[in-house]
């Protein structure tokens, strides 16, 4: 009997050995080098060189599957950071538009449109001083730009058009030349074309249908770039990578990831809101080219507890790591409710003093929320376990901010509240 149960235990350790060839030889097959290898030479040794690479192989199979869980969790370090200097820039401008069918500004009530239209007929060589112009086809408007960082001389930037005095209507007009200043007060783009507008106002005698907003528009590749912005990044040594929610965790992950990938202490975490890269000395490539081998790193930022309300819209926030204390809740829904019902009193017929009065009637109907209930809230709760509990008291979003400015107060919310 035992001879068997070891006859047995061999053909079962024979057919695993087989079926572990048999997978080798499949994964050698699907690896060019491997299977270059084999081809090459096949000998005890080779075969056992082969047989750890399987091994290895399986090992870091087994490392990188867990990982890729975290790795969906992260973002890229470009979409969390800034490049200091890399911005865009504010251009303004006042212009005039002209060509509308009627719906211009009234220059009795806009003296600016009429004194910078006398202005423009004056350098063009036409004279209108002292007299009287009665035109609706004109309208002053604010021309506002941004220039993105690096952007050419030549180039063309996309401009928007907004009415500046009582103009209706702004479709089918055309702005004329208009310069474009930044901060600094120089020029840096002048803009001109037809103003495209998404909205209309319709009128009658009896009714008005307003859609979007009529008295401004875009003109796209409107302008064009007169003067670039002097920022060479190519020569720079180092530069900081400013954080868009700054985090000191974030921003010491974001240099630990950086200088895994250089094997080189090239960037520090200055505070919670920039990181310090320095190009190294045995860099072959600019501080460009380092920018994008380092833009593409993935970083799991970190965010701190807070609860974001907006008590105008009843809107509500709360982040994933809020936690609160303890604490148990009531809320009462008070309601009264007035309803006026007046009855009218007449005199009796042919009655010769009587006369006919209104006698006020009202109503009083007073809801103290009898149902309220007192509910409590546990430690260390999650943002679910937060939301469910308020949920089962029936609250509606405007209670709830109430409920959550109450739980701050008590010292039970381990979270920041912010009120927008």
């Amino acid at each position: 009997m035992t001879k068997r149960v070891d006859n047995m235990k061999a053909i079962q350790a024979t057919s695993l050995n087989t079926q572990m060839a048999r997978h080798d030889r499949s994964l050698v097959r699907n690896n060019p080098l491997l299977f270059q290898a084999t081809t090459k030479r096949n000998t005890p040794s080779s075969r056992k060189i082969i047989s750890l690479l399987v091994v290895g192989i399986f090992f870091l199979s087994g490392i990188i599957a867990p990982n890729q869980n975290a790795y969906a969790k992260t973002s890229r370090i470009k979409d969390i950071v800034d490049i200091e200097g890399v911005r865009e820039n504010q251009l303004i401008g006042y212009g005039l538009v002209v060509g509308l069918n009627g719906t211009g500004d009234s220059l009795r009530n806009s003296p600016f449109t009429e004194r910078s239209l006398v202005a423009m007929l004056e350098r063009m060589g036409v004279n209108v001083r002292d007299q009287n112009m009665n035109t609706g086809n004109v309208a002053a408007v604010m021309v506002t730009a941004t220039l993105p960082p690096f952007t050419n001389q030549g180039a063309r930037i996309d401009i928007h058009v907004s009415a500046l005095g009582d103009a209706t209507d702004l479709r089918g007009g055309n702005l004329l030349v208009t310069p474009l200043m930044a901060a600094d007060g120089e020029v840096y783009a002048v803009a001109q074309g037809p103003v495209s507008v998404a909205g209309f106002s319709i009128q009658g005698d009896a009714t008005t249908v307003t859609q979007n907003i009529p008295t401004s528009g875009t003109i796209a590749s409107g302008a064009i770039v007169e003067r670039e912005i002097d920022f060479t990044l190519a020569e720079l040594q180092q530069i900081r990578l400013s954080l868009k929610n700054p985090d000191f965790t974030t921003a010491r992950r974001i240099a630990q990831a950086v200088n895994g990938f250089t094997s080189s202490s090239i960037a520090t975490a200055q505070n919670s809101a920039s990181v310090l890269l320095k190009r190294p000395n045995n860099y072959d490539g600019s501080i460009v080219d380092l920018i994008t081998d380092i833009e593409q790193l993935p970083v799991q930022p970190d965010q701190p507890a807070r609860v974001v309300i907006s008590e105008n819209t009843g809107v509500i926030v709360i982040g994933a790591d809020v936690r609160i204390s303890p604490v148990a809740i009531a809320q009462s829904n008070l309601t009264i409710k007035i309803t006026e019902t007046p009855q009218v009193s007449q005199a009796n017929p042919f009655a010769e003093n009587g006369e006919t009065v209104v006698v006020p009637r009202t109503d009083l109907d007073i809801n103290q929320g009898d149902q309220v209930k007192l509910s409590t809230l546990d430690t260390g709760v999650t943002l679910q376990d937060l939301v469910t509990g308020l949920n089962s008291l029936g609250m509606q979003p405007r209670d709830i901010i109430t409920i959550l400015q109450a739980i701050k107060a008590a010292g039970a919310l381990q979270a920041d509240i912010e009120v927008i």
